[in-house]
């Protein structure tokens, strides 16, 4: 017998793994920004609090 779809739960899944993706993909943008920053000698910029 097939299982009933739950369509709320699996829209909610697919979402956080996109959102998952979208924050990893951002992580390494912002890593890459801070090496090239670091490589052309730049300062780093004020810490945010």
């Amino acid at each position: 017998m097939a299982r009933k779809p739950n369509y709320q739960f699996e829209r909610m899944e697919r979402e956080r793994q996109k959102a998952g993706k979208v924050a990893a993909k951002a992580e390494s943008k912002r890593e890459e920004r801070e090496r090239a920053r670091a490589a052309a000698g730049e300062p780093d910029p004020a810490p945010e609090e």
